[in-house]
């Protein structure tokens, strides 16, 4: 397996940084907490129009697509950025960004869907194929303080039928490549809650000298780092076998990157809490944004112990071969 980063790789990933940087500040999306529309419309056109949606379809890799998609990690952009991403083709508007497109997935006990009230479309990726639905059509009830404010959450109390726009292959091909770009998105919250932690334990003092000196702090920051570094290798993995760059089976290599990047995005975030102190459990600092973040990105397209569970049964029951190509 070859993953050295071509000049192009390398221009995508800075140019994508460079936008996040400018365009999303996490004090501005931190502002937007409070809002009813934590999605900024025109910023979202603008990801459009940088080509953030459309990558696949503009014939761009995987390896191009979770590159991207780490920097939206990284930069704590909200929205269904997953869902619009696999719409383009399948929804008019998902490409340029003047469609928001969510997931619909029932649960065992709750259907959960996050920015109802900015979405234009739902996207439900079944067994026999992909629905959509019109998320206006839905009876719903808000869920009062979720979790990450940046991703609010309403419950359905009452479905409706849609339209197949997919078919079952499509479908299957969609949870994969939603998987591993969610896992994507997972690297980023990792190595964002790393470097704020490191630039915090190297500014704030105890006993005459910056924190980060403490041999059980440099643990912890070492730890997170490692954690980050093996869950980037599992995503840069997974997007090989995508694009058949590899001879791992796909299924399983993506089901190992939404492991490691959902333990190295929860742990991340968690123990840069620690590393804030008590400050990190307030609303003045960031760290705990990418915990949250962290959490919410672990229940989608299937949590860590189910994937786990998934990477346990390949390894006593091998995978098919058409599986390995």
């Amino acid at each position: 397996m070859d993953f050295w980063l071509t000049d192009d790789h390398e221009a995508l990933q800075e140019g994508i940084r460079s936008f996040v940087d400018g365009r999303f500040p996490l004090d501005a999306i931190a502002e937007r907490e409070e809002t009813d529309a934590v999605v900024d419309l025109e910023k979202w056109r603008e990801l459009g129009e940088l080509g953030v949606f459309s990558l696949r379809a503009d014939g761009f890799d995987f390896r191009s697509a979770v590159l991207a998609f780490e920097e939206l990690g990284r930069g704590l952009v909200p929205g269904p950025l997953v869902l619009t991403h696999l719409a383009t083709g399948l929804i008019d508007g998902a490409a340029d960004g003047s469609a928001l497109v969510g997931h619909y997935e029932p649960g065992d006990n709750a259907t959960l869907i996050e920015h109802h009230a900015q979405l234009t479309d739902l996207l439900w990726l079944r067994d026999d194929g992909i629905v959509r639905l019109d998320p206006a059509l839905l009876t719903t009830a808000a869920v009062e303080r979720p979790l990450d404010p940046l991703s609010p959450i309403t419950a359905v109390l009452e479905s409706v039928s849609g339209e197949m726009v997919g078919s079952s292959e499509d479908s299957t091909h969609a949870r994969l490549a939603g998987t591993l770009l969610t896992a994507a998105l997972q690297v980023g919250i990792a190595n964002a809650a790393l470097d704020v932690s490191t630039t915090y334990a190297k500014e704030r003092e105890q006993f005459g000298r910056p924190i980060g000196s403490f041999q059980a702090v440099k643990h912890l920051l070492a730890e997170m780092l490692v954690k980050a570094e093996v869950a980037r290798s599992a995503v840069y993995a997974a997007a090989c076998a995508l694009d058949g760059a590899s001879d791992d089976a796909p299924t399983r290599a993506v089901s190992v990157a939404k492991v490691m990047a959902g333990d190295a995005a929860i742990f991340g975030g968690r123990t840069g809490i620690q590393v804030h102190g008590g400050m990190g459990f307030t609303w003045e600092v960031h760290i705990q944004r990418y915990w949250k973040r962290a959490i919410v990105l672990d229940n989608t397209f299937g949590s860590s112990d189910h994937h786990a569970v998934r990477v346990a049964a390949t390894l006593t029951n091998p995978l098919p071969s058409d599986e390995r190509s």
